[in-house]
């Protein structure tokens, strides 16, 4: 059947904003669920997934993280794209905690905690209550060291932007704690973009350069804004420009071209507070807005979609496949369907004798997985006791009182072991994470390629139109970012070093006071190896778990979907035979329906 439609989504999606284009595709995906639903409760699984498609596209959103050091403007800037000052500012560092700005029709903050505690929740209808509720969580002043165990903030605001962007204010890096930097390493992976702050007062600094070094391998889209320029000349601002192009290409290995945009922060929220349309051009916020916010959600966008398009001609494909099978079992003599049926039958014994096979591999390479990780385990023990190690004898190779010691060597691991524990957690977390994902794809290749056995198996038995479904498991699962942060045990037991140590020698008080922080470094060894060992442990578990269980469904869901055909057609030959030619004719019209919603989403192409 030819499309005629005037208007498919493929031909709009070149020309249209996003919001003509998800408009116009959350129609068609409420036209093709009504549909289906009128083919009864045997299509109820491909409604059900049509809906999911239909919420992906309403909810995903793009995540744009706004990094850079202490003091660069980044809460400022995000308050000017907001329009007013909703993230508190202040002249101390804040804490490793981020703030996740999210649509809502109200204002409404919500904070959640590292422990099972339920969140805390705040709204208000103004701004200064909201900005003063923030503060008491995440500026070091009034949560100094996160001693309120703070995970992560949710602020939902009804700014028009935020439908479109999940903007993400982070810590600064290079403040005061070090493990809010390695924290804030570990969570760019779950973000679309990343926008860096840099100003003049310095331009940059060696942490800054750091820092950079790591970011450009996790992120997908990294830009720089040079904030302050208010503070400067013409002049000045072009010399800054071309010193810091010049450091990112020199030493952080990063090639700068016009993505460099500089801004004044505050005079775009000035701009914002009294409605200044010039002004908020000459800040350059505007520039901000339209050239990366707006143009990357676009680009996101689309790109999402392209693959609910996909996936949603799939299933209406699938659909009039199965309406097909039944008008074809309900012309097919009755002997006929019931050998075909058998025949049907016995491939199905054969791909679950398959599955089990590939059920069985993929719990090997899991075992593997779980080999690995024992490994290097044991591998971070050595390490973590080395790192440890060389900071007590650093310690005791310096002659001074023996008490003041041991408390200077408790100081500094406390201190050092945030850190070091949550860099370590990033490196593993990225090693499996990447031979989880290669496990996955052979195994999802396998499983794709047994579904697609069965489908067409079924269209030869039954002679009608197969097609392939290329896209059936290729939409990734929708995601939200969240700040995954652990509490390292910084500090063992006290053990106490005993009344009679100052009586003994001072060489004797040394080998006391040696043999004491080594037992005290073996206990921060275990409880955070431990702890870094059963987080990937459970998350292996689980990722498996679910991806098999995931393969299974879609497995059973294909057959059962074809088996439930053929015995619809049965029944219908048993119970309906003097109505069947009036059947056939209201199938054959919802599969000219269905044919009608295909062409709008430009399915027929890839027939």
């Amino acid at each position: 059947m030819a499309c005629h439609s005037p208007g498919s989504f493929t031909e709009i999606e070149g020309e249209s904003s996003p919001l003509t284009t998800t408009s116009f595709l959350s129609s068609l995906l409420d036209q093709a669920e009504l549909e289906i639903t009128h083919l009864g409760p045997d299509f109820s699984t491909d409604v059900s997934v049509i809906d999911n498609l239909s919420q992906r596209l309403v909810e995903e959103r793009f995540h744009l993280a706004v990094l850079g050091q202490f003091k660069r403007g980044k809460s400022t800037l995000l308050n000017a794209l907001l329009g007013e000052e909703l993230l508190p500012t202040s002249v101390v560092p804040v804490t490793a905690i981020p703030t996740f700005l999210l649509p809502g029709s109200e204002l409404r903050a919500h904070v959640h905690y590292l422990d099972e505690r339920p969140p805390r929740e705040y709204a208000s209808q103004q701004v200064e209550e909201i900005n003063a509720f923030l503060t008491g969580f995440v500026s070091e002043e009034a949560n100094p060291g996160n001693r309120l165990g703070v995970s992560f903030v949710e602020v939902t605001h009804p700014s028009p932007l935020l439908h479109e962007v999940v903007l993400i204010d982070t810590p600064g890096i290079g403040s005061t704690f070090r493990h809010n930097t390695e924290t804030t390493l570990n969570f760019l992976s779950q973000c679309d973009a990343a926008l860096f702050l840099l100003s003049a007062d310095p331009p940059i600094t060696e942490a800054e350069v750091d820092f950079l070094k790591e970011v450009r391998v996790r992120v997908p889209s990294l830009f720089f804004v040079l904030n302050k320029v208010d503070y400067l000349t013409a002049e000045d601002a072009e010399k800054v420009l071309r010193f810091l192009k010049d450091v990112l290409r020199e030493q952080a290995k990063i090639e700068v071209d016009g993505s460099f945009l500089p801004v004044s922060a505050r005079q775009g929220l000035e701009a914002r507070r009294t409605g200044d349309p010039a002004l908020w051009t000459r800040s350059g916020m505007e520039e901000v807005e339209n050239r990366l916010v707006h143009f990357l959600a676009k680009e996101k966008a689309a790109a999402l979609q392209q693959a609910i398009s996909l996936k949603a001609s799939d299933i209406i494909i699938d659909v009039q496949m199965r309406i097909q099978m039944l008008i074809h079992s309900l012309r097919m003599p009755m002997a006929q369907l019931e050998q075909r049926l058998g025949l049907f039958d016995q491939k199905l014994q054969e791909a679950e004798q398959q599955r089990t096979v590939a059920g069985d591999l993929l719990e090997g390479d899991k075992k593997r997985l779980e080999s690995l990780l024992e490994e290097q385990a044991e591998g971070l023990r050595r390490k973590s006791r080395a790192f440890l190690e060389g900071i007590v004898e650093r310690h005791l190779a310096q002659s001074r009182d023996l008490n003041a010691l041991e408390q200077d060597v408790q100081e500094e691991m406390s201190n050092a072991i945030p850190a070091f524990f949550e860099h370590e957690l990033g490196e593993v977390s990225r090693n499996f994470n990447l031979r989880v994902s290669e496990i996955f794809k052979s195994h999802q290749q396998r499983a794709g390629e047994l579904i697609e056995t069965m489908r067409k198996t079924a269209s030869e038995l039954f002679e009608v139109p197969y097609h392939s479904q290329d896209h059936a498991l290729a939409l990734e699962a929708s995601r939200k970012p969240y700040w995954v942060q652990r509490q390292w045990e910084s500090t063992a037991a006290p053990i106490p070093p005993g009344a009679l140590d100052g009586l003994l020698p001072p060489r004797m008080q040394r080998r006391r006071l040696q043999k004491r922080l080594l037992q005290q470094i073996e206990s921060l060894v275990r409880h955070n190896v431990e702890n870094l060992r059963w987080a990937t442990l459970q998350n292996l578990d689980r990722s498996f778990r679910r991806f098999s269980a995931d393969l299974d469904e879609c497995l059973q869901e294909t057959v059962a979907s074809i088996r439930k055909t053929i015995q619809r057609a049965r029944s219908k030959r048993e119970e309906q035979a003097d109505s069947l030619e009036a059947e056939i004719l209201k199938l054959e019209g919802e599969v000219a329906r269905l044919e009608e919603i295909l062409c709008q989403f430009g399915g027929e192409e890839r027939r």
